[in-house]
């Protein structure tokens, strides 16, 4: 089982997060300041799942507090879970809503706040999330434009992107 962190500081937090139920499958990265809300135990994380950094989780309606002040639903909570699949990148900044199913191989891109389920093999972008294309036309629209550098050491990496865009 490996998981990668920025730092030790969020490894004891997810250990925590377990510890009061957060389930998170194998092979997972969870990037820094991840708020998983104050319902972990609510949260399933799949397999193979990135997190990217200041995404947050909710798992309740906090505006019931409105609600309850009115005297119109007193001692009301709403809760639901949040699921994620297999095999997805969950981009920085996102918020993801209480009841939120996401399927697998799935792109939720930077910014976004995902109130409605998603599809497996869907790319999701906006706010609120909509469906952007299909995992399949992400392929085929990034495959002819990537470059190869993901075992590359850092220097390696700055070498070949500076001679690349610095030509």
């Amino acid at each position: 089982m490996f998981r990668r962190f920025k730092n030790i500081k969020n490894k004891i937090k997810l250990y925590q997060l377990k510890k009061e139920g957060l389930t998170i499958g194998e092979n997972c990265e969870i990037g820094a300041n991840v708020n998983f809300g104050t319902e972990p135990y609510l949260i399933t994380i799949g397999n193979n799942v990135r997190v990217s950094s200041n995404c947050i989780f909710i798992t309740h309606d906090g505006g019931l507090w409105t609600l309850r002040k009115m005297k119109l639903l007193e001692n009301a909570d709403f809760f639901n879970t949040i699921t994620i699949g297999d095999n997805v990148n969950i981009g920085m900044n996102v918020a993801i809503m209480p009841g939120v199913k996401i399927g697998n191989n799935c792109v939720v891109g930077y910014g976004s706040v995902v109130t409605h389920d998603v599809p497996d093999n869907t790319v999701v972008a906006g706010v609120p999330a909509k469906k952007i294309e299909t995992i399949e036309e992400y392929y085929e629209k990034k495959k002819e434009k990537v470059v190869f550098t993901k075992n590359y050491s850092n220097k390696q990496k700055k070498d070949y992107l500076k001679h690349k865009f610095h030509k």
